[in-house]
């Protein structure tokens, strides 16, 4: 018979076995979900970082705090949209902290870096805005995920609204990167395609704002219409400048959705009437954009705007696959699937993923009124990017 001492000595040792069983399991045990967020937090973006971020953490805020019912924790990064900075950083939080996934980011070029990074770690990557259409084209990787759009996308539904609009002639402008040379390529292709012609094609370097002496030589050119890309105060500058120049009332000024989101305020009366494209409008009359706008005033005392979306949209993305998986991270193959295969009920209205990992999404038509931007129709229906060069 064992000695009362003994059984106690045994239990106690059997409690412990079993603590250190429960503790070697990161399902059991609860571990935190580690998340990174590499977003511009300074600079020409960090008005759009920060709405990515709230719009992702208040997706997460509506599953109770949690991924698949697991606590998370945040590690975050400023890319400050800098591409020569994005391998260094986007290897802190892949390779130093180890995270889960990685949330980012705006500038393509930096998001260009962090993909590659992403294939070389076999990182699970989630961009929730920077559109290069090579990220869903020839690096396209099941571990690298898109809930925005390809930059070329607004572009093309663009191309295709002037044309039908009776435009024959067009100059294009934008800072010259991957993000402005494949969204006017768009519009070009697209407005050629259906007979009109690109008969100047201008660029400056990002993130100069020097706009006057393009804006002299739209004057003489005449075209019948001007696409341009800029973000962000690029953006608010050249919506005011062309409204300077006296062009806004003889050369109608198009572009895509981000020339006026997240910048109605600072562009004024500038930006009245100003059409664009975009995979959003800020008054879809549809119930989930409805509950979307009034939680993010509630919890963040400003309107969203697309970039919040987009957020928004990442977390409840990642969320249908963390809940797929019960919050078990390691099952990257299940997770993956699940988001891949995921119908998002989303604020855009309903969207799923491509054989690219890329939205497929209907493009609004939208028009500048008392500072938001209204749909007035769809420019292209259930629009799905050719992801060229694609071999996944």
């Amino acid at each position: 018979m064992m000695h009362p001492k003994q059984s106690a000595r045994g239990l106690r040792a059997l409690a412990a076995v079993a603590a250190l069983a429960f503790a070697a399991s990161p399902a059991l045990a609860q571990e935190k979900v580690k998340v990174g967020l590499m977003l511009p937090y300074t600079g020409t973006y960090a008005a759009l970082g920060n709405a990515i971020t709230n719009g992702f953490k208040l997706a997460i805020t509506e599953q109770g705090g949690k991924l698949g019912g697991r606590d998370i924790e945040y590690y975050t990064v400023d890319d400050e949209s800098d591409p020569a900075k994005a391998p260094e950083n986007a290897n802190k939080l892949i390779k130093r902290d180890r995270v889960d996934v990685v949330v980012g980011t705006v500038h393509s070029g930096v998001a260009m870096a962090m993909a590659k990074a992403a294939k070389d770690n076999n990182a699970l990557l989630l961009i929730p805005n920077a559109g290069a259409d090579v990220i869903t084209g020839p690096m396209c990787a099941p571990n690298i995920i898109r809930t925005s759009f390809t930059n070329s996308g607004p572009g093309v539904a663009m191309g295709k609204v002037a044309a039908d609009r009776g435009y024959k002639t067009a100059v294009t402008l934008t800072w010259k990167y991957a993000a402005g040379e494949e969204s006017t390529g768009g519009f070009k292709q697209a407005f050629e395609k259906a007979g009109g012609k690109v008969v100047k094609e201008m660029t400056l370097p990002f993130p100069n704002v020097e706009f006057q002496a393009f804006l002299t030589e739209i004057a003489s050119i005449k075209p019948d219409a001007v696409y341009v890309f800029f973000a962000g105060g690029g953006a608010v500058k050249l919506v005011k400048d062309y409204d300077a120049a006296g062009l806004k009332k003889t050369i109608p000024l198009l572009g895509p959705g981000f020339l006026t989101d997240g910048t109605l305020e600072a562009q004024g009366a500038s930006a009245d009437g100003l059409l664009t494209t975009l995979h959003y409008a800020d008054q879809l009359d549809n119930p989930k954009n409805n509950a979307f706008r009034a939680a993010y005033k509630k919890a963040y005392g400003v309107e969203p705007d697309v970039y919040a979306m987009q957020g928004y949209d990442s977390g409840q993305l990642l969320a249908a696959g963390a809940k797929a998986v019960g919050g078990d991270m390691s099952r990257r193959d299940a997770l993956i699937k699940a988001m891949q295969t995921a119908k998002i009920d989303s604020p855009r209205g309903p969207f799923s993923l491509s054989k690219a990992n890329n939205p497929v999404q209907d493009y609004y038509l939208r028009r500048v009124e008392n500072k938001q931007n209204k749909s007035i129709g769809v420019a292209i229906k259930a629009y799905e990017d050719p992801a060229v060069g694609c071999k996944m």
